[in-house]
């Protein structure tokens, strides 16, 4: 018998390779029936709050593990620059483990989810400022722009993950090279 977790799990796994999935054939690829999958959630949208509430304490993490307020607040250039660097694994990993979260629809919906969202996408966005001041990143762009670049990011390392056109051992650092030096070749404007 697969535990509330290991069902959560897999849901996840077969969720990101394909989001179209029903309920029903979430079960069977499972390996369990549909009664077992609705003891576990009771519907579609009780698996995706779930679903929701762990990317978002994954991604609250992420933010504690690389002390990413304190590393804002020192304004110090080379903390800034281990952080952002230390954020961007952090981010790969939630998008390559929770991509189904990364663009659900449904789970933005949910004012409990939304409101989690909106704090921590505000402490990026005080970082990310934090860093235009040290120096680090552009002070020409609004930090709320760059928070977007950043999730623009991670919809396509998603989206590279899933197709396999990348490998997974390459994208922390696809990712921070585009988002830190970009792609063009030389001054494009």
């Amino acid at each position: 018998m697969l535990t509330r977790d290991q069902v959560l799990d897999a849901a996840l796994r077969r969720l990101n390779s394909d989001p179209t999935t029903s309920m029903a054939d979430l079960a069977a690829a499972i390996g369990i029936g549909r009664a077992t999958l609705n003891r576990h959630f009771a519907s579609r949208d009780a698996l995706l709050r779930e679903i929701g509430e762990r990317a978002l304490d994954h991604w609250v993490r992420s933010q504690q593990e690389t002390d990413m307020v304190a590393a804002g607040a020192s304004g110090d250039p080379e903390r800034i620059r281990a952080c952002l660097r230390e954020l961007v694994r952090w981010f790969v990993e939630n998008a390559d483990e929770f991509a189904y979260a990364l663009a659900n629809n449904r789970m933005e919906a949910m004012p409990e989810l939304a409101e989690r969202t909106n704090v921590l996408i505000d402490r990026e966005v005080e970082f990310y400022a934090a860093a235009q001041r040290a120096g680090v990143l552009r002070s020409d762009l609004p930090a709320r722009w760059i928070e977007h670049t950043v999730y623009g990011l991670m919809i396509a390392a998603r989206e590279a993950l899933r197709r396999g056109d990348v490998a997974r051992r390459d994208l922390d650092g696809l990712v921070l090279s585009t988002f830190l030096v970009g792609t063009t070749a030389g001054d494009f404007r």
